[in-house]
C-alpha cells in the first residue's frame, strides 16, 4: 500500500509542479522519448541477464506491492505452532510429526499459521530442514551446517535481482540522455522550419532527459531498496526458524527454543517475552 501511496504522491507532485506555473500537460506526452528510453532500458535487460533471472525479475518484482510485513502475531502464531508441533514429538516421539512436516497445508497445527503456510520460502525450509532431522539421527552441528547453507543460497539467488533492477535505475538518466541527443539532431535538422518547430523538438527531447532521471529516482531505484529490503526480511525469517529447529535439536525444551528464536526477530515485530508467554500458553492478550 506504501508503494502505491508512494507512486501517487510523486505522481501529484510532479504533475503540481508543473502545472501550477503554467506548464501544458500534453507537452510531457511525447511517444517518441517513452519508446526511446523503454525500449533501451528493456534491451539492456536482455543483453545482461540469463533467461532464468529474468523470469526471477518478472516473479519477484510485483511482490513489492503486496503485504510481506509480518506482525508480532504473526511471528508469535508460528513459534506457536513450532511449539505445538514439538510437544507432540516430546511425548510420541519424532515420528509422530511426520504427517505434519510432510503435509503441512492439511496440518492442523501448520495450517494455523496463514502468513508461514503461504510463504512457500519459510514452510519449505522448515518442512525440508525437519524431514532431514527425521530421516536419522543428525548431529546439530551438521543441521546448522544444512540451514546456513540454504539461506546463503537464497541470498545468492535473489541478490542479482536487486542487482540487475537497480543497473537498469542507474541506466535511466544516460538513457535519458541519449533520448535527448536523438531530439536534438532532430532540432538541428528542422532549423529551417522555423523558431515554433524547433522550440517544439527542443521540449521533446528535454523531456526525454526529464523522463530518465524521474524514472531512475522517482521509481525503479526506490522499488530495488523496496526489493531489497523485502529479500533481506525474508532470509531474517529462514534465520528465526533455523534458530528454533537448532536449539530444539540442541537439546532445549520447545518453549525455551521459541524464546531463543524470539531475540532473532527484528525489534519493531519483536514480542516482548510475556507476550509469547502468553500466547504459547494459548492465551491472546
Amino acid at each position: 500500500m506504501l508503494v502505491i501511496i508512494g507512486i501517487v504522491v510523486v505522481f501529484v507532485s510532479i504533475i503540481l509542479g508543473f502545472t501550477i506555473p503554467g506548464g501544458n500537460l500534453i507537452l510531457l506526452f511525447q511517444i517518441s522519448e517513452f519508446i526511446t528510453i523503454g525500449g533501451a532500458a528493456i534491451g539492456s535487460v536482455l543483453i545482461a541477464s540469463p533467461m532464468p533471472l529474468i523470469k526471477k525479475i518478472i516473479s519477484v518484482f510485483p511482490g513489492i506491492f503486496k503485504n510481506h510485513k509480518s506482525s508480532k502475531e504473526d511471528y508469535s502464531e508460528m513459534l506457536k505452532a513450532f511449539c505445538d508441533l514439538f510437544l507432540i514429538a516430546q511425548r510420541e516421539g519424532l515420528l509422530a510429526i511426520e504427517k505434519h512436516v510432510e503435509n503441512p497445508d492439511t496440518s492442523e497445527i501448520l495450517s494455523r499459521n496463514k502468513k508461514f503456510i503461504n510463504d512457500p520460502v519459510r514452510k519449505n525450509f522448515f518442512c525440508d530442514t525437519m524431514k532431514v532431522m527425521l530421516a536419522g539421527s543428525v548431529p546439530p552441528h551438521e543441521m546448522e551446517n544444512l540451514m546456513d547453507a540454504e539461506i546463503e543460497t537464497f541470498e545468492k539467488e535473489n541478490h542479482p535481482v536487486v542487482e540487475a533492477i537497480t543497473r537498469v535505475a542507474d541506466a535511466m538518466p544516460g538513457l535519458g540522455i541519449v533520448a535527448a541527443v536523438l531530439g536534438i539532431i532532430i532540432t538541428m535538422a528542422s532549423i529551417n522550419q522555423g523558431a515554433e518547430a524547433v522550440g517544439h523538438h527542443v521540449a521533446a527531447a528535454l523531456v526525454g532527459t526529464f523522463l530518465g532521471v524521474l524514472l531512475s529516482y522517482g521509481f525503479i531505484n526506490p522499488m530495488a531498496a523496496n526489493l531489497a529490503l523485502i529479500l533481506e526480511e525474508k532470509a531474517q525469517d529462514l534465520t528465526i526458524i533455523k534458530t528454533f529447529i537448532l536449539a530444539y535439536a540442541k537439546g532445549n525444551p520447545p518453549f525455551v527454543a521459541a524464546e531463543i528464536a524470539r531475540r532473532t526477530i527484528f525489534s519493531d515485530e519483536r514480542p516482548s517475552f510475556a507476550e509469547l508467554e502468553t500466547f504459547l500458553r494459548g492465551k491472546k492478550e
